[in-house]
């Protein structure tokens, strides 16, 4: 049996420029079994920070996972099947945004790339609070992730 080339390691910076470039990945909590739930999430790298944000509703099975246990990994994939980013860490739910314009729907509205932003500011933060919105910390402490140099 023939053994091709090994995965390489990426460097931090490498990771996290696959963070920043990715818009959805899957957000790993520990269910109260001990078991993985996992999510697609559509999410905002902070680099500095090193801070992943999300966006979800109070209610979501999630948020629950997290408040009881908030150690959560979120897998990115990379260009190819054959890349991949892992952020690990702690997240923190916030508190539900009650007020249009508040801290946290002020949070939300800044993960919204700058060209996707709403044209109505107002009923966009009016809606949040409609939906009883959150944000999602994870802090992260450990990235780690691999490429695989080959074609195809």
């Amino acid at each position: 049996m023939t053994q091709g080339p090994a995965p390489r390691s990426l460097s931090d910076e490498a990771l996290s420029d696959l963070l920043g470039k990715q818009r959805f990945g899957t957000l790993a909590s520990i269910k109260r079994s001990g078991h993985p739930h996992l999510t697609t999430m559509l999410y905002h790298w902070d680099p500095q920070a090193r801070i992943a944000r999300f966006s979800t509703t109070a209610d979501r099975v999630k948020v629950r996972h997290l408040r009881h246990n908030p150690r959560a990994a979120l897998h990115v994939q990379g260009g190819d099947v054959w890349s991949f980013a892992v952020a690990e860490g702690e997240a923190e739910v916030s508190e539900i945004t009650t007020v249009p314009g508040d801290a946290v729907g002020r949070e939300l509205l800044g993960m919204i790339p700058e060209a996707a932003r709403p044209e109505d500011e107002a009923a966009f933060l009016e809606q949040l609070v409609d939906e009883r919105r959150v944000v999602i910390r994870l802090k992260v402490d450990r990235l780690y992730g691999t490429a695989l140099d080959i074609d195809g």
